[in-house]
């Protein structure tokens, strides 16, 4: 049974209510997004509100998480509410699809939704997290589009087969990948994730390779250096 609660080094996220739980995938993204010198910050589907937990760790900005569970979007207020950086976190319960903000963002996360495949498992809660019907990546990009500011850059992250077509469907909303950074779990296999940062010009895109583990338990000297700010044992 999955923990209640995951503790990290300046925040604890309880997650009992929530359909995804913490997670490798949402770590990555909240430790790698550029986010430093952000002033807003979007969480799309925030979940339990990990990632924008570490958005406000790593700057001074203003965040919000959009969520559209009732039962996870109460418990990211919670998490957040019991935060060092309350004062800067708010939560929205509802889809981002109908979500506006005049103002714009200068950053917009997200860890989405992805799964296409025509079987569900038995908990509605978890399909809605897991599923892209909820959520699909045109409608994703549609929201990015609206509420990215003109200099803003967005941050996802999504399985290595979706790349190409997320792609795609970005460019036609004149969204182009500025940053790619492919995720492999060991030295020897190929990458299974990949962190992707788009912006509304068109830019040379770095590109690099992040490995998590040397073998079982052995991370790597670059994954440590990314998350060591987070994770108790690193």
């Amino acid at each position: 049974m999955p923990n209640h609660f995951f503790k990290f080094k300046q925040f604890t996220v309880f997650q009992d209510r929530c359909a995804m739980k913490v997670g490798t995938d949402g770590v990555l993204l909240g430790a790698w997004a550029d986010v430093e010198q952000a002033r807003r910050v979007l969480d799309i589907g925030t979940g339990t509100g990990m990632i924008a937990l570490m958005a406000a760790q790593r700057s001074q900005a203003e965040v919000c998480g959009v969520e559209v569970d009732e039962e996870a979007a109460g418990q990211a207020c919670e998490n957040a509410d019991a935060s060092p950086w309350k004062d800067r976190i708010r939560i929205i319960c509802k889809p981002v699809q109908a979500y506006a903000d005049e103002a714009g963002f200068d950053v917009i996360v997200s860890n989405p939704p992805y799964f296409q495949e025509q079987t569900f498992c038995p908990d509605s809660q978890r399909n809605g997290a897991r599923h892209t019907d909820g959520l699909s990546f045109e409608e994703l990009l549609e929201a990015v589009s609206r509420l990215l500011t003109a200099e803003g850059v967005f941050y996802v992250v999504l399985p290595a087969g979706a790349v190409d077509r997320f792609v795609g469907l970005a460019a036609e909303r004149h969204l182009y990948p500025c940053r790619h950074t492919r995720v492999h779990t060991k030295p020897d296999v190929p990458s299974k994730r990949s962190l992707l940062g788009f912006s509304r010009c068109i830019l040379p895109c770095r590109e690099d390779s992040l490995v998590v583990e040397l073998e079982r338990h052995v991370y790597s000297p670059e994954y440590i250096r990314l998350t060591r700010d987070f994770y108790l044992a690193m």
